[in-house]
């Protein structure tokens, strides 16, 4: 009771929070309920028929599920695998920078696209990749044929995976830097008096330092492998890149919102929380083993 007293303030200060939480995270998750209904809007929860696990069976039977489901997967492995390997490299590169100013300045630059939205970028990239946008314009000055980078299927996954790592490269670079700062330099300076060139240092310093916060990074990354970017895929894709474009998010938005299979819908999103789930306590395992890392 005597801490009760002292740390009551805090309860409170909490509390908003942890009402908005509940409101918006935990109570709508009683609508986990349609995925095992044939869901009717005009019946609601409580009159719509009942069929147990009939739309988990129908997400298996569906020949476009399964190809919605490897595009995902294929997707958000090749994000997760740029997203640490260009920062990683940007952050050695930018490291070795030693005018603070022009470091600071490549640093605004690299970040700024990460705070616009898809619907913004979106839209630039929509006009700059046309066919007869500024990207073709200038394969055709070289004498190349023009790509259709956001209606062919065998581009249109490149053009997302490289989108996604130039909007998000600079920010990852972050955390990379953090883990830079905490090398003490003299490390960098006895391996100078051995006779350490800038490269030798680079290769037995300043990388292992960075493989800890690089194998966190990456295991927690995990969690998120069937999130291929709903934002990016929803104002990039089109009927004609379904095939190699459409991810799970967006299929569920086509089937649920468009086509008013809500309960089927609800299935593949309850599907794909559930895998996530597993993979984030699989990954939070792996991160405490092989990097002592944990939050508990």
């Amino acid at each position: 009771m005597k801490r009760i007293k002292k740390t009551w303030p805090f309860h409170v200060m909490l509390l908003p929070a942890l009402i908005c939480l509940f409101l918006f995270s935990y109570l709508p998750m009683g609508g986990i309920i349609m995925a095992f209904q044939d869901y009717k809007p005009w019946e609601g929860v409580g009159g719509s028929a009942w069929v147990g696990l009939d739309n988990f069976r129908y997400l298996f039977e569906r020949q476009d599920s399964m190809q919605v489901i490897w595009n995902t997967l294929v997707i958000a492995v090749m994000k997760i695998v740029f997203n640490l390997l260009i920062p990683f490299v940007f952050a050695i590169l930018l490291n070795e920078i030693r005018k603070t100013a022009l470091q600071r300045s490549i640093q605004t630059m690299v970040y700024l696209p990460h705070f616009l939205s898809w619907v913004i970028l979106g839209g630039i990239l929509i006009e700059m990749l046309a066919v007869d946008g500024f990207v073709n314009r200038i394969l055709a000055a070289v004498g190349l044929d023009p790509v259709f980078f956001l209606g062919d299927n065998n581009w249109f996954r490149f053009t997302v995976i490289v989108s996604d790592v130039w909007k998000e490269f600079g920010y990852n670079t972050i955390v990379f830097l953090a883990a830079l700062a905490g090398v003490s330099p003299t490390l960098y300076e006895a391996a100078e008096m051995d006779g350490a060139n800038r490269l030798k240092q680079t290769l037995h310093i300043t990388v292992p330092s960075m493989i800890p916060i690089t194998i966190v990074v990456g295991t927690l990354a995990l969690g998120n492998i069937l999130n291929a970017g709903f934002d990016q895929i929803f104002n990039l894709y089109n009927p004609l890149v379904y095939e190699k474009g459409d991810i799970i998010d967006t299929f569920v938005y086509r089937t649920a919102i468009l086509n008013g299979e809500m309960g089927f819908g609800t299935a593949i999103g309850l599907f794909k929380s559930v895998i996530s789930m597993a993979l984030i306590l699989v990954s939070y395992r792996l991160a405490y083993k092989w990097a002592g890392y944990r939050i508990f």
